[in-house]
């Protein structure tokens, strides 16, 4: 289907056009802004335009039911690592055609997606490719466990956002699981070839279209998991989508072994080996939960050092620590009634390690080390919630300075990556206690802000805080 496109500045309800994102079969997607707005680019978003015009009723109701899925699943399955939806209506432009009876769909907008990232040259550190991974397994634990498949997981469809973090979006395939104890839905026979499992090119069509399982979801993570780490090659040889389809299917037959390209290490190279194992029984063992605890088991390195000046890779900027809370000191907020950590006398200069339990704050700073009172410029912030960005909005009242020694229950492996001043970074994040009357018990210290590693267990996974 075609459509004329939108020029910039098209009025869509309460948003307006700004330019072309892209189009798909169904659908054509738009950067936008909430109208009156100017420039604001804090009200940036993505607006999805589905139009049903000059289309057979069954063709426009299976638009509605793309539509419907989307706003069903973002009002049931909210979560940190799942594109909201900000808004949907549909358009009535009688003087219009092409537009009227069009259903939009509002979204937060991301930087771009999985596939960019893969076609830039050099592609993701391991680093990198390991915690885009992880981020996605967060995303489909809670889409399993809520009732859902995606149905169509490909890197087209993981955004990563501004910060770096990764967002699982277009849900207009997927299905809620209403068979037996919820093990199963069913979906229309679509999707995209290159991530389709085996079982799916010979299962049945019956009234309600194919059965569809998590393991479908955990299939298309093994390939995007070759590809993250294979510049974006698939694990199944062939020149065009049908010719690695068949190439799937020799396998999924005994009659072609897995190979997987060098590039993948050996830890990645197991996981996707389950991820893709031929059959969906086989399949099954392995939930996106199993493998989240898999590579939040897998060993404790300590944060990994960029070279001197050396800033994050192009397409994925991890959030500055400094940027944050720098914003945060220099608005005079500490002078406005926030409140600080109890303070250790003496912890700063001491090269010995803290007790048990406890854990030193580190200011990457020279000059912020080498102060002795509390300026307001050397103070830094403790999140809220270690899964959303770190900006002045996620940062609890009290402040904590270099050389502060903090109570610490646990720690979180996969949280929001942060980068200090100095170019180290990490994903972990460590929950620590608050001094009585601080408002709030706990906060979250990034793991690039002190040089203690603690042995520790891992926290659970935190409820999002709204």
């Amino acid at each position: 289907m075609t459509h004329r496109p939108l020029p910039p500045g098209r009025r869509v309800g309460d948003w307006e056009v700004t330019a072309p994102i892209g189009a798909g079969g169904w659908a054509t997607v738009y950067a936008g802004r909430r109208a009156g707005r100017g420039e604001d680019t804090a009200d940036d978003v993505a607006l999805k335009i589905l139009p049903t015009e000059g289309l057979a009723p069954r063709q426009a109701r299976k638009v509605a039911e793309t539509a419907r899925r989307e706003v069903e699943l973002a009002r049931r399955a909210r979560h940190p690592r799942l594109i909201p939806l900000l808004d949907s209506f549909v358009l009535s432009e009688p003087d219009h055609p092409f537009l009227d009876g069009a259903i939009v769909l509002v979204m937060e907008r991301a930087e771009r997606s999985l596939r960019d990232a893969l076609e830039d040259e050099g592609g993701p550190t391991e680093a990198e490719a390991g915690r885009i991974v992880a981020e996605i397994c967060e995303g489909l634990a809670h889409l399993h466990a809520t009732g859902w498949v995606h149905g169509d997981l490909k890197p087209d469809n993981v955004l990563l956002m501004a910060d770096g973090s990764v967002r699982l979006s277009d849900f207009g395939l997927a299905t809620e699981l209403n068979g037996d104890r919820g093990t199963h839905g069913y979906a229309p026979p679509m999707g995209t070839f290159d991530y389709l499992p085996p079982e799916r090119w010979k299962a049945p069509l019956g009234e309600h279209g194919v059965t569809v399982r998590p393991s479908a979801d955990i299939w298309a993570l093994g390939i995007i998991i070759h590809q993250v780490f294979a510049s974006g090659a698939s694990p199944f040889p062939g020149a065009t989508p049908v010719s690695r389809a068949a190439s799937t299917q020799e396998y999924a037959e005994g009659r072609a072994p897995l190979r997987m390209d060098s590039a993948v290490p050996p830890f990645w190279r197991a996981l996707a080996a389950d991820c893709l194992a031929p059959t969906h029984s086989a399949r099954a063992a392995h939930t996106a939960e199993s493998l989240l605890a898999r590579i939040d088991a897998r060993q404790d390195a300590p944060p990994e050092r960029a070279g001197p000046g050396t800033p994050p890779p192009a397409g994925r900027r991890r959030l500055r620590v400094g940027a944050a809370v720098t914003a945060v000191a220099v608005c005079g907020v500490v002078a406005a009634g926030w409140s600080y950590a109890v303070r250790d006398a003496g912890s700063a200069d001491s090269a010995d390690p803290p007790a048990a339990g406890r854990i030193r704050v580190f200011n990457v700073e020279k000059v912020c080390q080498d102060r002795k009172d509390r300026n307001a410029e050397c103070s830094l912030g403790l999140a809220i919630d270690p899964q959303r960005p770190y900006t002045i909005d996620n940062v609890v009242p009290t402040r904590v300075w270099h050389g502060d020694v903090l109570a610490v229950d646990c720690r979180l492996p996969h949280g929001v990556p942060i980068v200090d001043e100095a170019g180290t970074w990490s994903a972990q994040w460590y929950r620590v206690r608050l001094p009585n009357g601080s408002g709030q018990p706990t906060a979250w210290l990034p793991a690039v802000r002190t040089k203690d590693r603690p042995g520790i267990p891992g926290c659970p996974r935190p409820t999002p805080v709204r």
